[in-house]
């Protein structure tokens, strides 16, 4: 994979304080508010010791993030990742904000992350350090405190046993504390789907609004995890034809299309992309993401579509399925090229509203069918996504720009009403 360019075009926590500084410019937010706004709440960091099979104890690196609380209970999701930095982890809890704000959910943003390899650990080295970490968060951990989910490295085994260790803290079962958790124990049924779903029902009103014919519309798909494989099966399902997808392997190209169900089972298999045997042509990243397609919709890491390579994008649609897929300068490039950019708190926020759905159906100890569940996220992402377009035509600003709007307003506003302590 290329690597991306130095510097602040590949720092999402500025690219997040740059998009809240041109929200409040259009606000007119005052600089009080405005630097409440800036900044995250509280940083918890740890470092904490875990004991490896042979005997050896190693010590890791965790950090929990809080960016702002003023419309609930902190929301967002634990990574384990061995190049994760408090840079990228204060960014993150800051995009949750908004997304959990431009989604009118009771939630403000948080973070988090272990910097660790999870491939490098044992099952049983996994689930020791997981117990460990949760042990040091549990100052901040709660149904009414902070509700931790899935990201990368993570799974619902990992947020099983995130929430056993709350619970075993507490006497008594916790299941609100986390989401994204197995269903056995109080997770979602169609969680796992929920961000790939909620993309596929953006991505479609976006094409309604702007005319593009579903039917024949061609697709590729950078990052082909649970969040790429989903709109990838929903869209071939609804008529599009996927040409294009790959992993950090590489990937398959065929402008006849690919078979998706057998690209899947190969991943489910623990192979990689370049494993499958398909018929087409093996194409790299950069390939795919030049490949002059209806949509392309950049799902695996920030900052893939960046200065260096907007240029190169021909996609006439760029869906945002990864946090920060895009950066700004590269915004600025496919906006000049005429291409349409659906942002990330908009575009992939099925998963948090999801998981808004378990932490409900936990508290209440009332659990709704996968189609009562689909059926409210498909409401719920299609009256965001018309709030965001009605907003971007009337201002004359692009669907980033409106949704960022919408979101900082909501998060100004709880906060100017709540009033500053003491």
């Amino acid at each position: 994979m290329e690597p991306i360019p130095a510097g602040s075009e590949s720092d999402l926590y500025a690219t997040a304080q740059h998009q809240v500084d041109l929200a409040a410019d259009m606000l007119h937010l005052n600089d009080d508010l405005r630097a409440v706004l800036r900044e995250v709440k509280r940083i918890l960091q740890v470092q904490f010791p875990v004991s490896r099979d042979d005997g050896r104890i190693d010590v890791y690196s965790g950090c929990r993030v809080h960016h702002n609380i003023a419309r609930g209970p902190a929301k967002g999701g634990i990574r384990y990742e061995a190049g994760a930095t408090l840079e990228q982890i204060k960014a993150l809890a800051m995009l949750m904000t908004w997304k959990t704000a431009l989604m009118a959910l009771p939630f403000g943003g948080a973070a988090g992350a272990v910097m660790v390899d999870p491939h490098t650990l044992s099952r049983r080295e996994l689930e020791r350090l997981t117990r460990r970490f949760t042990t040091e968060l549990r100052l901040l951990i709660g149904p009414e405190r902070d509700i931790p989910a899935p990201d990368i490295g993570t799974d619902p085994q990992i947020m099983a046993w995130m929430m056993d260790t709350i619970s075993m803290h507490e006497g008594y079962s916790v299941t609100a504390s986390v989401t994204g958790k197995p269903v056995e124990v109080g997770g979602s049924v169609g969680r796992r789907l929920a961000t790939g779903r909620g993309l596929t029902a953006v991505l479609l009103h976006g094409m309604r609004r702007t005319g593009l014919a579903l039917d024949g519309a061609t697709l590729a798909v950078e990052g082909f995890g649970a969040v790429g494989q989903t709109c990838a099966r929903l869209l071939a399902a609804a008529g599009c034809r996927v040409v294009a997808v790959c992993d950090r392997s590489g990937g398959w190209w065929n402008d006849a299309g690919l078979d998706v169900d057998a690209l899947a089972r190969v991943k489910a298999g623990g192979g990689r992309v370049r494993d499958a045997n398909v018929p087409g042509s093996a194409i790299t990243r950069a390939e795919l993401l030049s490949l002059p397609v209806t949509v392309l919709v950049p799902a695996s890491v920030e900052s893939v579509i960046h200065a260096a390579n907007a240029g190169a994008v021909r996609a006439r649609v760029v869906v945002e399925g990864a946090n920060g897929a895009v950066t700004p300068a590269a915004d600025a490039v496919l906006q000049e090229a005429g291409c349409l950019v659906i942002p990330d708190i908009l575009a992939n926020a099925g998963g948090v509203t999801v998981s808004y759905f378990e932490w409900v159906q936990d508290l209440q100890s009332f659990f709704w069918e996968e189609r009562e569940i689909e059926d409210k996220l498909d409401h719920a992402m299609r009256r965001a996504s018309e709030m965001v377009w009605q907003a971007a035509d009337a201002r004359g600003i692009s669907l980033r720009r409106a949704a960022h709007l919408i979101a900082l307003g909501r998060v100004a506003r709880a906060t100017e009403v709540r009033g500053i302590f003491p």
